[in-house]
């Protein structure tokens, strides 16, 4: 977090200074755009400088920030299979700016802890946390590397991160050394149809992006799961992304989906590829 590390910090920690906390608000953690509680009018340039925004949707007072991920649309699909988060202690591995975490809040976690090395989604968290200054939550500038075993956390997330990840089993071994015996698994990430498996290395990028290793068909990836020493995996649910789920907005000005897609043929990447298709997998520990 160090300034002369990063030649944005010295911009954002100013903005995150401009922001007021709230008083005598309540959020709202249970809406689809977690909210602070408050019509406050704020100054949008102020939280613009925090651009891209990627995961949300957000309510800031006056402001809605309308994210690139309808992040809510991924919450209501693994939310029925979750086993109930009241009082549980909660990590989310590769959080973004911890939207999902919010979420863990107001479904009654008591803890809800967040790993992202990218600092702009760190900072992005601040602010919000600015805005709803709850205990038991916080975004850590950490990547996965940093689990070490003993954490006991009751329920680990792992969403959008396998697939950049140059060996997925070890991924898998470090999510479940964050895990209590007995503890809930949720993993998301992009496969590939079975008649195109097992897996798919891409040569060069996948929907424009550069660091993607492997991308199974889920039953790869369940035996994946099941070979990294977790048991009871099965899969909740596999969507293809949609335009509407996946898009630019005024608060991510940069290319999105429909930029990564073939705009002859949206079943495909640019490269050729099958468009992306998630999938949440749960297992216990």
């Amino acid at each position: 977090m160090d300034p002369a590390r990063n030649g944005h910090i010295a911009a954002w920690q100013a903005a995150l200074h401009s922001i007021d906390t709230p008083t005598d608000a309540q959020p709202d953690l249970k809406r689809s755009d977690v909210w602070d509680g408050t019509d406050d009018a704020l100054d949008s340039e102020v939280w613009k400088t925090f651009h891209p925004w990627r995961k949300g949707p957000y309510q800031m007072g006056s402001l809605h920030i309308d994210t690139e991920w309808r992040s809510d649309w991924k919450w209501d699909r693994l939310k029925p299979a979750l086993e109930p988060l009241s009082g549980r202690r909660c990590l989310d591995v590769g959080c973004g700016n911890g939207y999902h975490l919010w979420r863990m809040l107001g479904n009654g976690a008591e803890t809800a802890i967040g790993l992202d090395p990218f600092l702009l989604y760190v900072h992005q968290f601040f602010a919000v946390h600015k805005r709803i200054p709850l205990p038991g939550i916080s975004v850590l500038p950490l990547g996965a590397e940093a689990i070490r075993s003993g954490l006991n956390f009751d329920t680990v997330f792992s969403m959008g991160v396998l697939y950049h990840a140059k060996d997925p089993l070890a991924h898998l071994r470090l999510l479940k050394e964050a895990l209590r015996p007995g503890g809930q698994l949720v993993l998301e990430t992009i496969t590939i149809p079975e008649p195109l498996g097992p897996v798919l290395h891409p040569e060069g990028r996948y929907a424009q992006m550069r660091n993607v290793s492997a991308i199974p068909t889920v039953p790869t990836l369940l035996a994946w799961i099941q070979e990294s020493g977790f048991h009871k995996a099965y899969e909740v649910d596999t969507t293809t992304t949609s335009l509407e789920e996946q898009r630019s907005t005024e608060w991510m000005t940069f290319h999105s989906l429909e930029n990564f897609l073939d705009p002859e043929d949206q079943t495909k990447t640019i490269e050729g590829h099958p468009a992306p298709q998630r999938t949440i997998v749960m297992a216990i520990c």
